[in-house]
């Protein structure tokens, strides 16, 4: 890694970040804190683009509960993406965190940039989260919200044939569920996924996940902490336990009986992450199964390299590119 980005993951692993297990319930809320993209902190984590309007909304999650939700949306009734009724395409996005932490406003940047790349309306969702809700009550807010978002098309004003899915991290893991959730549930149609270095494999099988133990950004402690919290018993320091939770495809989409008749993916992942393996590895079996997929993995980054734009740089701004390059491929009737 380059020498800034170096000093900058440092910082992060070094400054207040505490063993993921032990936080406190402080603690945990301000991993939820929005993170504006704007003065200072935008030149951390990438500034919002200009010319994309956003406004704050609702949207049904599992058992009717309403969820907030962000929608990015281009300026004007023309431009890429818009066709001749004047719809526009959908893309739901699911933030990181581990499925404890993160908000749609740490991804303004990320979201506006496809928003204006694409002309797509971005609906970013606030799933409910570890330890108040276990899984799966995550993967299922998901696809209720996707399911809501759809059925409510027309006031939106977007196409329900030109859907997608995307998140990172825990964020890419619950996309990858909610295609799988809308293929075997019969719907909403999915056109496309795109999974920014996805956690597929609960079980820990990847052999990346020990090769890069200490990785900075996220490291092998911090996986067990997460998935501890989300599934809600101690994995303890090996990750044994919950091995039945842990095989559910609704939290390890790798290990589900069938990767066939799932929508078109994009996976992305980064060379210095231990879930590196597992985005690889289910490219390789979306791949297997017939699914079109595009795999990449960025060279000279960790784990979460988008949600630092700033820092990182031309990485970051090139997977935004290739994200938006992927819908507007996909969108395109």
């Amino acid at each position: 890694m380059r020498l800034r980005l170096r000093a900058f993951t440092w910082l992060l692993d070094h400054l207040g970040r505490g063993e993921v297990a032990t936080l406190t319930p402080k603690q945990l809320a301000a991993r939820r804190t929005p993170v504006p993209a704007s003065g200072l902190t935008g030149l951390f984590v990438g500034r919002a683009e200009r010319g994309v309007r956003t406004t704050a909304g609702t949207v049904a999650g599992d058992g009717g509960v309403r969820l907030p939700v962000t929608f990015y949306r281009p300026d004007g009734a023309a431009g890429p993406g818009v066709d001749a009724t004047g719809r526009r395409p959908l893309l739901v996005y699911l933030h990181g965190g581990g499925w404890v932490g993160g908000s749609a406003a740490g991804y303004a940047w990320l979201c506006t940039g496809i928003a204006a790349a694409t002309g797509a309306v971005v609906a970013s969702v606030e799933y409910r989260m570890a330890p108040e809700h276990l899984f799966p009550t995550a993967a299922l807010d998901c696809y209720a919200a996707v399911a809501d978002l759809v059925a409510d098309a027309d006031r939106l004003g977007v196409d329900p044939a030109r859907v997608a899915v995307s998140g990172d991290s825990a964020g890419g893991n619950l996309s990858a569920v909610v295609a799988l959730l809308a293929r075997d549930a019969g719907g909403p149609a999915i056109a496309g996924q795109a999974l920014i270095y996805p956690a597929t494999d609960a079980t820990l099988s990847s052999p990346s996940i020990r090769r890069l133990a200490d990785a900075p950004v996220l490291d092998l402690d911090d996986i067990h902490g997460f998935l501890g919290l989300y599934l809600g018993h101690d994995l303890g320091p090996d990750g044994a336990g919950g091995a039945s939770d842990r095989t559910d495809p609704r939290l390890s989409p790798l290990l589900a009986a069938s990767h066939a008749g799932l929508p078109p993916a994009l996976v992305q992942t980064a060379e210095h992450d231990p879930l590196v393996d597992d985005g690889r590895r289910y490219a390789d079996a979306l791949a297997a199964a017939g699914v079109p997929v595009r795999y990449t993995r960025y060279e000279g980054v960790p784990h979460g390299f988008v949600s630092f734009a700033g820092v990182v740089g031309a990485p970051a701004f090139q997977a935004r590119a290739e994200i938006s390059a992927f819908l507007t491929e996909i969108f395109t009737p």
